[in-house]
């Protein structure tokens, strides 16, 4: 027994302070946020400011373009959400259902393409962009954030494909639906949870993407990340609205994440165990 309880203290431990490792930088970043200006610079650094202020708050969200940031970032990615799942759920269903001996190649060839480094496509994203005059646009840019979140979106839906009962498939083409009735009608609506977490991680991708929209936007479709790094004079970077504009960047994210969790967890484990 008293072994046992031994063991569920050391686990409790490791818990607590693998979570403050995880913690800790976004905690420090928010304590940054509400500190003076003379705080964020002070050395040796303090950790709890010594007057609290939101005038980094209003300093942020007051400066030109960063409400149209905003926009920009919330309809870049909807826009590459949308796509994504889209060539995601057919992809993914291809793979699973009739994909044979080759799924596996589809699968690492999905893998390789996730592999690759952003930088090394940027250039040639930029010069198609401008060919197609998609330059400086949400469009362009949620067209770029594809290409990272397509595979992880095609990896994810054939873990769900793949715990769905093929009989299925049987029983609606016995009631008269073709292949593609079978998936719309029967297998997208029992798959739908699966549906919505890589909605979620594909809006993620985008959401967070910096490289991209740093090649791809100048002045009219620049998303928050780029904004928050504009933050800056000829004395240096603009520390404390820099942080205020990230925690209210990050507020959206980290509010679903919490609320969603259980759901998220529970469709990411779906079909873990079988038989």
């Amino acid at each position: 027994m008293k072994r046992r309880t031994l063991t569920r203290v050391w686990q409790w431990a490791l818990a607590l302070v693998i979570l403050a490792l995880y913690v800790f930088p976004f905690g420090y970043l928010v304590l940054t946020s509400l500190k003076p200006p003379i705080d964020v610079i002070a050395v040796p650094p303090r950790i709890l400011p010594v007057t609290w202020t939101l005038e980094n708050y209003v300093v942020a969200l007051v400066r030109p373009g960063v409400i149209a940031s905003f926009i920009n970032s919330i309809s870049t990615a909807i826009i590459s959400t949308v796509v994504s799942v889209a060539l995601a759920v057919p992809a993914a269903w291809g793979i699973v259902r009739y994909g044979g001996r080759t799924a596996g190649a589809f699968i690492v060839g999905t893998l390789a393409t996730r592999m690759v480094p952003p930088i090394a496509i940027g250039v040639p994203l930029m010069a198609m962009m401008r060919t197609l005059q998609l330059s400086d646009t949400p469009t362009g840019t949620a067209i770029a954030h594809v290409t990272i979140s397509l595979p992880l979106s095609i990896l994810l839906m054939c873990s769900f494909f793949d715990a769905v009962p093929g009989q299925l498939d049987e029983a609606a083409q016995v009631d008269g639906c073709s292949r593609l009735g079978a998936l719309w009608h029967v297998i997208l609506p029992v798959a739908s949870g699966g549906m919505a977490v890589t909605a979620i991680f594909a809006f993620l991708a985008s959401w967070n993407e910096f490289l991209f929209s740093l090649l791809l936007t100048s002045v009219r479709a620049q998303t928050t990340p780029i904004m928050i790094s504009q933050f800056q004079t000829q004395f240096g970077l603009q520390w404390g609205p820099m942080t205020a504009l990230a925690v209210v960047y990050s507020l959206p994210v980290v509010i679903v994440t919490i609320f969603l969790q259980r759901h998220i967890v529970t469709v990411l484990t779906l079909g873990a165990v079988k038989g």
